[in-house]
């Protein structure tokens, strides 16, 4: 089965060079060549770059720099399926943190598709507010749309490389989010759709000093497969969550057998002690 753009999993490392995530191996179909993001730490984004916010208005980027760092995350509002993966993952971190969306820090969320419009992104918007239970969120997290050049232009900046597909009217991705210095300076990357609130509370912390940070890993997921054997496309993103659900389910199962075992031994111990 040929991973095309969407859910298949690439772990790359000191492998990619000069930090630039992407398979060009042979086997690889040709779209998931144009895709990828690319770690480009320290990279100034153009802060004059105009978008719709969810109400319709003109913005500029700038609108939402100067004083705290900002989350970034690429999505179409169309997308059927890692997008919203994404959003979830980002906002259940959220959740976890005691740090709030608007105060300690700004969110983000462009969609790297011009033909979504402000509706959607507002739809999108009261969703994910919805799931991420903070008074004053709102004034926290914008949901932007665009031109595809101002669209281009950010997401050059900071390294995300994303393909149209014409015979299935979707977008090949990546999945991952960036932190943003408050001057905006890219400052790290993190992947996939699960971001742990430790790595992302510390990373606030230290971009809140406009400190950068350094290379790490990556774990690629796209958004969509072709299998080729059907001649379809399927979402290969949920393969993924069900082996993760399968891992989270052996865990709790060794945890509770590690529990029993140590109950049984604790009173065979009290039964010795008794007789």
């Amino acid at each position: 089965m040929a991973m095309l753009c969407a859910t298949s999993a690439y772990v790359l490392g000191q492998a990619a060079p000069k930090g630039e995530i992407g398979d060009t191996s042979s086997s690889q179909p040709a779209i998931l060549q144009k895709v990828g993001i690319d770690q480009r730490l320290n990279q100034p984004v153009p802060l004059d770059l105009n978008f719709l916010d969810e109400n319709g208005q003109t913005v500029k980027l700038r609108d939402y720099f100067g004083q705290k760092p900002v989350v970034l995350s690429l999505v179409y509002y169309q997308c059927p399926m890692l997008c919203s993966q994404v959003l979830n993952g980002l906002t259940s971190s959220f959740n976890v943190l005691s740090f709030n969306a608007g105060r300690e820090f700004n969110v983000i969320t462009v969609s790297f598709d011009p033909r979504d419009t402000p509706a959607a992104a507002n739809e999108t918007k009261q969703r994910v507010l919805k799931r991420y239970r903070r008074p004053g969120s709102e004034q926290g997290w914008h949901f932007l749309t665009g031109k595809k050049d101002q669209i281009d232009a950010l997401a050059q900046a900071v390294g995300f490389r994303h393909a149209w597909d014409p015979e299935i009217q979707q977008y090949a991705h990546a999945s991952g989010i960036m932190l943003l210095t408050a001057d905006g300076h890219v400052a790290q990357y993190y992947y996939g759709i699960e971001y742990a609130p430790r790595d992302l509370k510390l990373g606030i912390v230290q971009t809140s000093k406009g400190k950068v940070g350094g290379l790490v890993e990556q774990v690629l997921l796209y958004c969509y497969h072709y299998d080729p054997a059907r001649g379809k496309y399927g979402a290969a993103v949920f393969n993924i969550l069900r082996v993760s659900a399968l891992a989270t389910m052996l865990a709790l199962g060794g945890f509770m057998f590690i529990m029993f075992r140590r109950d049984a031994a604790a009173k065979q111990r009290g039964l010795y002690r008794t007789s």
